[in-house]
């Protein structure tokens, strides 16, 4: 489709093969879903940092588009929700990669983008909003949102 669309840019370099889910949300300008995951913890304590589960996608009834990127955490974390099903507390720092980001990583990407892809060169940067990002860790205020 965005090939027909003439909507390919290409392959992404390789410094941004390992971008997460999570990271290529933030440097959307357009979101057209919300996501809901789905997280089982162990309750064996001998694997307390095994998780399984699944996340949805939902399509919204309405398109949300970007004028100034990156997007805040609180406005990535407005698309997210996380069902955990645990006998203790969420820690998200258990979570791992699943919901990494890394405020360099994203910023480069967002930079590259300005300059390689034409949907990208109107965007508005606001490096104020990066600073938002931890260096790498856990998406910020991710466990105000935890069922």
């Amino acid at each position: 489709l965005a090939l027909k669309n003439c909507l390919y840019q290409g392959d992404l370099p390789d410094h941004f093969q390992d971008l997460t889910w999570i990271e290529e949300k933030i440097c959307a300008i357009y979101c057209v879903t919300a996501h809901v995951t789905r997280l089982f913890q162990s309750s064996d304590p001998a694997q307390s940092r095994t998780f399984h589960g699944n996340t949805c996608t939902h399509e919204m009834n309405m398109v949300s588009t970007a004028t100034v990127l990156p997007c805040t955490p609180a406005d990535v974390n407005g698309l997210l929700s996380v069902v955990f099903f645990r006998p203790s507390k969420f820690n998200p720092n258990l979570l791992g990669t699943v919901f990494r980001v890394r405020r360099q990583k994203i910023w480069s990407f967002f930079v590259w983008l300005k300059h390689h892809n034409h949907l990208y060169s109107a965007i508005g940067l606001d490096s104020t909003i990066a600073l938002m990002y931890p260096d790498d860790d856990v998406l910020p205020s991710l466990s105000d949102g935890v069922i």
